[in-house]
């Protein structure tokens, strides 16, 4: 029987993959609530996914699986974002109590009520004043453009959809077209990345919409 039989034995809702480069483009275009990463993988090894992940701004919790017994692979594992780490073979029950374990970690709190301020590079943003500067420097938003970058910094790491925009920011469902989204996108790179020809911090998903990655 397999991890993935035996998971899905235990009620999980399993997705599976067969190396690394896809295993991240998955985790990197699904919403999951763990990810269990094999060290070695063909294509791209596990240590190249976790670190793949958060530097994409990916912080599902990751349980890294590895056959090898020197320290200095957990070690790098835990330097590069992995939460827990179990070594194989491993017992069936250990690793059920581990994902159990980084869930109930994960599951969400209550709300800490909105946040005063934000940094992301150069850029502090002062929500309860509504003022946003870049390296000490005054930044001009409207209050359209400032009311997407505080939609955007509070879904950090989630893609978020043009339509989501439009309803969420703009407050109404739909537009004759959403190039309206993309203009202001293009407005708050000129303002705030370092190079807005490639956008560091507000990155296009193509085909799903826009992420917030700092």
């Amino acid at each position: 029987m397999t991890v993935t039989d035996r998971l899905q034995g235990e009620g999980y809702v399993v997705e599976s993959r067969e190396d690394g480069e896809s295993g991240l483009n998955a985790a990197l275009d699904g919403a999951y609530d763990l990810i269990l990463l094999d060290v070695m993988l063909p294509r791209k090894s596990g240590l190249d996914v976790c670190r793949k992940l958060r530097q994409a701004g990916v912080d599902t919790p990751i349980l890294m699986l590895t056959a090898r017994s020197q320290v200095v692979d957990k070690v790098v594992g835990l330097q590069i974002g992995a939460d827990d780490y179990v070594t194989k073979p491993f017992d069936m029950m250990e690793l059920l109590a581990r994902i159990e374990a980084l869930l109930r970690r994960a599951a969400p709190k209550a709300p800490a009520g909105p946040m005063a301020s934000y940094t992301f590079g150069p850029v502090q943003i002062n929500f309860k004043n509504a003022e946003v500067t870049r390296g000490g420097e005054p930044v001009n938003l409207s209050a359209r453009e400032f009311h997407l970058l505080r939609y955007l910094v509070e879904h950090r790491g989630d893609i978020v959809s043009r339509d989501e925009l439009l309803t969420e920011v703009w407050g109404y469902d739909a537009l004759p077209s959403t190039r309206t989204v993309d203009v202001h996108m293009a407005w708050l790179r000129q303002k705030l990345e370092p190079n807005p020809k490639h956008p560091e911090y507000i990155q296009t998903i193509r085909g799903f919409g826009y992420k917030f990655i700092a």
